[in-house]
């Protein structure tokens, strides 16, 4: 079999390509919708903000053509190892009206990634657009466009069932909260979402200590979730399998399956701060009251950990979190245990019905678990135990997770493959490289597959060579699939889109050949969430977004 990445020189041909008059309406594009938000830090300057210029975008089609750099011929010697490669599309792909969102400069995209040899793309089915006019009142016509544009265009497409807010998280360049109606039950009932030891209320998901309850007009969240899917897969099950090869299960914050203890919004936290435990909603207090009534050990249920600390401290600075703290005594290996298993109770439900649905279909169903890599190198490493994640030098958090995920035959998808440690700073004790490696081994353990993204918006060849090395294993251990962050004009520059379809090629061919520069040419800070107030007043502003 042979596939061939052509120029994306077509796509730029204006007189030939209908829909797209001018240079200038094609990069008006779905504006700067940043990374989904994780753990993703964008950098912006005056000239990366203004549109690409008639100029460039000629500039960009002379590179290609005189370089040609997309033609790959792979055999079946190397297909087994073939790593394909979605791209995200912005978060506001859909209009707050559920409409398409620039339909004609959408296309063209479509166009540009499939020239590039990308398997195709990835895009988050809002929950507080599709059942935003009423309960059961679903309205999908403007995935449904999307849907027929990826199938002319020969791409793939992975659907994110997203029930989490967009907005108040790094990435988050746009909002769309949960269904009018769904807030309307939140301000009669402001336990319906976490909150913190402070009483900070949090609208961007749905407690899980409410899952079994019928708090929205007679469904519980669990029916409703499951009401969502279903209606999706009757509204495109002529295309599941095909078309739509993967549907994502939001799980949580971010779609992850995660509690939102590291909130950027109103800047309650920062990097690398900690993060607070999120369960002092009447629900998860209730939840903890019987446990820990049944364990015979009734104080242990009066709330979380007093000596947890805050949002923005550090491990050392807590009783909690220390090096030989209370996370390692008898009460807080209880606590632990049940905030944890609370959260894998959550995703084993959602994940149950997601099979329940698309069982057959012929779509892959996968789950996103977050790179919380801060902390990492401490005994007990802290912002992943706040997230609800008991991973502690002592016990193996990951490996609960992924048999959860592997009982439902569900991908394990997973973040930061592009980082290494040694760009991280040394205070936040980091280690992304300890982390996948971590996250790896868990995955072939419990025998289920395992996807990555990268966790900050570059291009440079460092951090595609990086995930180059992460992507590939002699040991059975390597990714299905990479989802690369994410579709915008900066993304069309000629270096960046150079360095993308040189790796897309790279990763078809199993990861040989890479040849791509080291160096950062993004001039991204490379910490995750942590800005360098030394770089403030610099030409090249960086923001978290």
């Amino acid at each position: 079999m042979t596939l061939t990445l052509q120029s994306s020189a077509s796509f730029i041909n204006f007189r030939e390509t209908k829909g797209v008059k001018t240079p200038d309406e094609f990069l008006g594009m779905v504006s700067f919708a940043q990374a989904k938000p994780s753990c993703r830090l964008v950098a912006k300057s005056s000239m990366q903000e203004a549109q690409l210029s008639h100029e460039r975008i000629m500039e960009v089609l002379k590179i290609e053509k005189r370089e040609k750099l997309h033609e790959l011929t792979a055999n079946h010697s190397n297909s087994s190892t073939r790593v394909p490669v979605f791209v995200m599309l912005p978060l506001d792909t859909m209009t707050m009206g559920g409409n398409l969102n620039r339909p004609r400069a959408m296309n063209a995209s479509l166009m540009a990634l499939r020239s590039s040899g990308a398997e195709g793309v990835m895009v988050d089915a809002w929950w507080g657009l599709v059942e935003k006019d009423g309960p059961l009142k679903y309205n999908w016509e403007g995935y449904a466009e999307l849907v027929k544009m990826c199938q002319e265009h020969g791409l793939k497409l992975q659907v994110v069932m997203s029930f989490h807010q967009c907005g108040g998280n790094v990435g988050d360049s746009c909002s769309i909260p949960l269904p009018p109606w769904v807030l309307e039950e939140i301000s009669k009932n402001p336990d319906l979402v976490y909150t913190d030891r402070s009483g900070r209320r949090n609208p961007e998901y749905l407690s899980l200590g409410c899952d079994m309850l019928p708090v929205l007009r007679g469904r519980t969240p669990i029916q409703v979730y499951t009401d969502y899917m279903r209606s999706f897969r009757e509204r495109f099950n002529d295309y599941l399998g095909n078309v739509i090869v993967e549907i994502q299960v939001g799980m949580g914050p971010c779609g992850e399956l995660r509690y939102p203890s590291y909130p950027e919004s109103n800047g309650t936290w920062r990097f690398p701060g900690i993060g607070e435990f999120q369960c002092y909603d009447k629900y998860m207090g209730a939840s903890l009251a019987a446990v820990a009534k049944a364990a015979g050990k009734d104080d242990w249920g009066q709330g979380g950990p007093h000596d947890s600390g805050h949002y923005n401290q550090f491990p050392e600075d807590t009783g909690f979190f220390q090096r030989d703290g209370t996370w390692n005594s008898e009460y807080g290996q209880f606590f632990l245990e049940w905030y944890s298993g609370k959260l894998l109770e959550h995703g084993d439900r959602i994940l149950a019905a997601g099979e329940s649905i698309y069982q057959g279909t012929g779509a892959k169903l996968s789950g996103k678990v977050a790179g919380i890599h801060w902390h990492y190198n401490t005994r007990s490493h802290a912002a992943e135990l706040t997230a609800g994640y008991y991973n502690t030098r002592h016990r193996d958090g990951y490996l609960p997770i992924a048999r959860m995920l592997a009982k439902h035959g569900v991908v394990l998808n997973f973040t930061c493959m592009e980082m290494r440690d040694g760009e991280q700073p040394q205070s936040a004790n980091c280690s992304p490289e300890g982390l996948v490696r971590q996250v790896k081994t868990a995955a072939r353990t419990a025998k289920v597959e395992l996807a990555g993204e990268n966790a900050l918006e570059r291009y440079d060849g460092g951090a595609f060579s990086q995930v180059l090395a992460t992507s590939m294993s002699d040991s059975g251990n390597g990714l299905s699939a990479f989802t690369f962050l994410r579709m915008n004009k900066r993304l069309l520059e000629p270096e960046n889109w150079r360095n993308l379809v040189q790796f897309v090629k790279s990763m078809s061919e199993g990861g040989r050949n890479a040849s791509l520069p080291e160096c950062d040419s993004s001039r991204t800070d490379l910490y995750v969430r942590f800005i360098k107030e030394s770089h403030s007043k610099k030409a090249t502003e960086v923001a978290v977004v």
